[in-house]
């Protein structure tokens, strides 16, 4: 994507309230973005724990913290940019669209497989990575009951390798069916994965670099497959390292005293809490 006009974004979820760890990876996605065009989305496909007033909050306290974005749900509740909508609650049909093409090419296959099965399995999933555990390829060829409630998987080549260049990190590189294997794009209720959300919008949005915490890097190379397998543009990437609490934890939403609400309301300014996030990296 060299030579195209910079545009990054911000994906926060309306699940609870932001933190502080939050509040480095905005940070320095907004300061790589100080050159180009900053997108804010909205990623509110978890329907059971998203909530409105969580919007609010990360709206305001985004601004709070000094972020600007030129694209997205604003504070005043309006919506800027042309290539909304800005929540993914809103774009289901992008998602059903791009998963008719990855069926009809060859890519998916439907999986009966619980999270309980998954667990329990010989692989146990990485310690980083609990969102997906390595899928030992139970249902790779198993004739299903087409009445049959399945999730949908992205078949990987086992031992293809996927490699780029982290902007922060520096050269990465993982391996299908050792580092991850085939992975959900499409859950037995109907909801799109993280993994197929995000490819779809980013590429729609038009995004050339990804900022996102480095518990993330396996999830990236997911995506990368889902991009070669639809021919989109491959963006840049830049993994942020993440913060932890007094017990080596990394910050979680249930992290309240950390939160950017709660900062705020303790009477620290913006220009400390910034400070905060960001002393144990430079």
């Amino acid at each position: 994507m060299i030579g195209t006009p910079y545009r990054g974004r911000l994906a926060p979820s309306p699940t609870g309230l932001l933190h502080l760890g939050h509040a480095r990876t905005f940070l320095i996605a907004a300061e790589r973005a100080a050159n180009g065009t900053l997108i804010l989305r909205n990623d509110d496909l978890d329907t059971q724990r998203s909530r409105s007033e969580f919007v609010h909050a990360m709206l305001e306290d985004l601004a709070w913290l000094g972020i600007r974005w030129a694209e997205g749900p604003q504070t005043n509740g309006a919506e800027t940019g042309s290539l909304g909508p800005y929540a993914q609650s809103q774009r289901s049909s992008l998602y059903t669209a791009t998963f008719h093409q990855l069926h009809e090419a060859g890519f998916l296959y439907p999986c009966v497989c619980s999270r309980k099965d998954l667990l329990s399995a010989p692989h146990a999933p990485h310690a980083d990575d609990e969102d997906e555990p390595l899928y030992p390829g139970t249902c790779r060829e198993r004739n299903l009951d087409s009445d049959e409630p399945a999730s949908w998987r992205f078949r990987v080549t086992d031992g293809e390798e996927v490699s780029f260049r982290d902007a922060l990190l520096g050269p990465q590189t993982f391996i299908a069916g050792r580092d991850f294997g085939d992975f959900v794009i499409m859950r037995r209720d109907g909801v799109p994965s993280y993994q197929l959300a995000c490819v779809v919008d980013d590429a729609a949005m038009q995004i050339t670099e990804v900022v996102r915490g480095r518990d993330l890097l396996r999830s990236t190379a997911r995506q990368i497959l889902l991009l070669r397998a639809l021919g989109h543009p491959i963006p840049t990437y830049a993994h942020v390292e993440l913060m932890r609490n007094e017990r080596g934890e990394r910050l979680a939403k249930r992290d309240d005293a950390r939160s950017l609400r709660y900062l705020r309301e303790s009477g620290l300014t913006p220009q400390e809490v910034r400070k905060m996030a960001l002393e144990e990296i430079e």
